[in-house]
């Protein structure tokens, strides 16, 4: 029989933590899939724990809602689902006798058996016909502790999975520490990237409270080449008796992974780890308050936040850190799982709000990289892998710098920044950077070597040229800010000039967006783009909206094609490229249709469901479209500071700042059908443009607006300047 145990008795008083709904986005459903797991960490931390249904592999986590059985309990470093784990380490209860494979070891459970918060899950596994194990968990930034009930049984095991068929990894017991160690070096996507890394290992020290009535290794002998690689221990174990591990991870050395437990779990107290890492998820979550919004509504919002403070993740162990980049121990801090071409939209943005003390280690980290490694990565898993186009850690930075970040170094920042617009990858001529192309080299702003020359990128030379001409633009754009901010004033008029190079590709014949070949020829209207077409990406210029207007022949015909666009279901909320769209009618003088339009996308894409997220969550970009549109504004131009108003989902929502003060965004009349702002006051004073900015939301402004059934022209007369025009004045 089995009880609530005393660790969730933390539970007693419903505080922010409670609200989180960990299954949104973990299975497939009406809306979508989001790709995301039920993790049990901290903000941040460098390895998730999970329970595991499937061998997870590019493309496959490790837990889907659906799945039926239980295979292990995992500490993962898979930050989505399209990339792939590396220095993973999987435990398992086990009766009887040791099983070794994922399908021999499997349990069934229900999800009436689970239990599952962000500092804490349980589930009870059916382990025969009158026999179950409950397994609990709970963790901090780099270890875990695991508690195991058995039923009364002469052979309860724990298997201790270090590595799986065909990695070459490595599993010790110390039977007389109560101790099993290892590493693997295994890193699912290192195909993907232009570095070896001979050094690469995730290690781990499990430690085991019960002495072991007995202990093994397997998959080392000879003639077991392929086989996975782990140990196991074995207990006698009574009715209900708990058998309890710690679990300490590093990518540093077995010895580092021991200093990890000894400083995060120095002793067997897992309702006092459980309770400080609530305490840790109730001060980052509570930062935020609403007011007017159903349980559902309240559910989506505090699951889209934990969803936002999972990245990027801590890749520093105490003050020193394995670069990925250079394959060696550094001193300092270090952060990985940039999903940078997804969250530059929105999700750092939203951690510059809610985790500012978090942004000056995470910039500081990309410049360690670039002088590691040569490059700001785009996407490190935890080195290089050339997925995605642009280098948008321009953005990244430029954003910090516009917003008053001083905790890194500026003059390293722009060596940085420059180096990504100035100089072609290797090989820039001679390869197509076809995405995900192995064993390439670094990709940076492939196909650069001909937009310096020709103002844009050639379909038939470089594959997504179109796209990366966009995007590429926006980053010059970038670039410029930061030379702006650094008293660089020709390389300012020299970048933000090169940032109009999305002028190249508008075609006046068709109002479209379009790739060219090398020759000025017209490619055809599907080739050059990246997760996306000409409908989605002529909407792509992020920091020159105005420009595009006039490229369209004003506001009647920009505003006539956006209404196309969205009639035509042309816009696709599940990918990034989209998430601005809805916020675009606040350039135009038709900011009513914003209103209703984000109020529409919200209300579709995303809900307290499994398959709740229409997409691809990818580290957190997703969730931090909600979590702004529900605030009632969103980072058009991330890097900008600027906000492009939309319309609050609830009566009131708050922000508590990092500087003590307080945020608020309150309406009167707000309903699903009062979606209409009629009027605005920040602190009391009449707001006329549709624009909020960071430094009055650092200010702790006060904002009122209120709402109506139907359109007013609030904000309808704001006219905001070209780059192209202001550049001229």
């Amino acid at each position: 029989m089995f009880v609530l145990l005393p660790a969730l008795s933390v539970r007693a008083q419903k505080t922010a933590i409670d609200e989180v709904n960990v299954y949104v986005g973990t299975g497939k459903g009406a809306i979508g899939y989001g790709g995301t797991m039920p993790f049990v960490t901290p903000p941040f931390g460098m390895t998730d724990w999970t329970p595991q249904t499937r061998q997870n592999k590019i493309s496959v986590t490790s837990y889907e809602y659906s799945d039926p059985a239980i295979s292990g309990f995992m500490g993962t470093h898979q930050p989505a689902i399209w990339m792939g784990d590396y220095g993973y380490v999987t435990l398992m209860p086990e009766l009887d006798e040791l099983k070794t494979s994922p399908e021999a070891r499997k349990l069934p459970f229900t999800h009436a058996d689970e239990i599952a918060h962000p500092d804490y899950y349980s589930v009870s596994m059916q382990a025969g016909k009158s026999r179950r194990i409950r397994t609990e968990m709970t963790a901090t930034d780099h270890c875990a502790y695991l508690r195991f009930t058995f039923p009364a049984n002469e052979s309860s095991l724990v298997m201790v999975e270090a590595a799986r068929p065909g990695v070459l990894g490595f599993a010790h017991v110390d039977a007389a520490a109560n101790e099993i160690t290892g590493y693997n070096p295994d890193r699912m996507d290192a195909h993907l990237g232009p570095l070896k890394l001979p050094h690469f290992k995730g290690y781990f020290v499990v430690q085991f409270r019960k002495a072991f009535q007995g202990s093994g290794t397997y998959g080392m002998e000879p003639g077991q080449v392929g086989s996975a690689i782990g140990a196991y221990a074995k207990f006698r174990t009574a009715e209900g008796e708990i058998v309890e591990a710690r679990v300490g991870t590093s990518f540093i050395s077995v010895e580092q992974a021991r200093e990890n437990l000894k400083l995060e779990i120095p002793d067997w107290d897992f309702k006092a780890v459980q309770l400080k890492l609530r305490q840790t998820w109730n001060e980052k979550l509570a930062r935020v308050s609403i007011e007017g919004a159903t349980e559902d509504q309240r559910k989506i919002i505090y699951s889209d936040l934990y969803h936002a403070l999972l990245y990027p993740r801590l890749f520093s162990e105490h003050g020193h850190y394995y670069s990925a980049f250079d394959d060696t121990v550094h001193a300092g801090e270090s952060y990985t799982a940039y999903s940078i071409w997804d969250t530059f939209r929105a999700e750092h943005s939203l951690l510059t709000l809610i985790a500012p003390e978090r942004i000056d280690g995470m910039i500081q980290a990309l410049l360690q990289d670039y002088k590691e490694g040569g490059w700001m990565p785009k996407w490190p898993n935890p080195s290089y892998t050339n997925i995605m186009i642009g280098t948008h850690a321009d953005s990244l930075v430029a954003e910090a710098v516009q917003k008053h970040f001083h905790g890194f170094d500026y003059q390293l920042a722009w060596d940085a920044v420059y180096k990504d617009a100035m100089t072609p990858p290797d090989g820039d001529t001679t390869r197509r950077w076809a995405d995900r192309e192995p064993h390439t080299p670094y990709e940076a702003r492939a196909g650069l070597t001909y937009l310096k020359t020709l103002g844009y990128i050639p379909t038939d030379k470089t594959a997504e040229a179109a796209s990366s001409t966009l995007e590429d633009s926006y980053d010059d754009w970038c670039v410029a800010q930061l030379a702006k901010a650094l008293g660089k004033n020709k390389e300012y008029d020299y970048f933000l000039h090169r940032s109009l190079n999305y002028q190249n590709l508008f075609n006046k014949t068709t109002g479209f967006m379009q790739g060219k070949r090398s020759d000025g020829s017209w490619a055809n209207a599907d080739e050059g783009w990246t997760e996306g077409n000409t409908w989605v990406y002529t909407w792509a210029v992020m920091h020159d909206i105005p420009g595009l207007i006039d490229l369209m022949g004003g506001r009647d015909n920009y505003n006539a094609r956006l209404d196309e666009h969205f009639a035509g279901n042309h816009n696709v909320h599940s990918n990034e490229p989209s998430h601005h769209y809805g916020y675009l009618y606040d350039y135009s003088g038709q900011p009513w249709k914003t209103q209703a339009k984000v109020r529409e996308i919200a209300a579709a894409e995303y809900a307290n469901l499994p398959g709740g997220i229409d997409g691809d969550d990818d580290c957190g970009q997703m969730s931090a479209w909600y979590i702004f549109t529900a605030f009632g504004f969103y980072p058009v131009n991330p890097a900008s500071g600027d906000y492009m108003i939309g319309s609050p989902l609830f009566r009131r929502m708050s922000l508590r700042l990092a500087n003590g003060k307080t945020f608020s965004v309150s309406t009167e009349n707000n309903s699903a059908k009062n979606v209409y702002i009629q009027s605005v006051t920040l602190n009391g004073k009449p707001l006329t443009t549709p624009v909020l900015r960071f430094d009055d939301i650092e200010a702790g402004v006060s904002v009122k607006m209120v709402m109506g059934p139907t359109p007013s022209r609030w904000a309808a007369d704001w006219k905001p300047v070209s780059i192209s025009d202001a550049s001229k004045r």
